[in-house]
């Protein structure tokens, strides 16, 4: 709720308050953050959520990694380059990469699991 009356506030403050400027660059970098961050709040409240009510015993690994996710390419988005060294660029998009490989190997094992269980399923059923 206080990301979501920030963002509301702050766009309220830049549209209609201050004389807004669509050729700056900084505003859009403020806007998109703050949606972003709204986003990755969202998605931590609503794992939170499912683990209240029981549906899920533990928050999922995926969970955890897709919420990463999100905060990185949040962190993408406002990013000034030109304050920012190459170094510190590359081990963000080296932490990108193996996020996203460990998402991607965590679905694949997955997928393969409910194939087989779906396999099985069929394999009962026809006996």
């Amino acid at each position: 709720m206080v990301a979501l009356w920030r963002l509301g506030a702050e766009v309220f403050k830049v549209l209609v308050l201050e004389a807004f400027d669509p050729l700056d660059h900084a505003v859009f970098q403020s806007i998109f953050g703050m949606i972003m961050t709204l986003l990755i709040a969202m998605e931590f409240k609503h794992s939170i959520i499912q683990v209240l009510e029981r549906k899920a015993h533990i928050i999922q690994v995926k969970t955890v990694l897709l919420i990463a996710l999100l905060a990185l390419s949040r962190k993408f988005i406002i990013l000034d380059a030109k304050e920012m060294g190459a170094p510190t660029l590359a081990a963000l998009a080296l932490s990108m990469v193996a996020l996203g490989a460990v998402y991607w190997l965590i679905r694949e094992r997955d997928d393969r699991e409910l194939l087989r269980s779906s396999e099985r399923d069929a394999d009962s059923a026809s006996q």
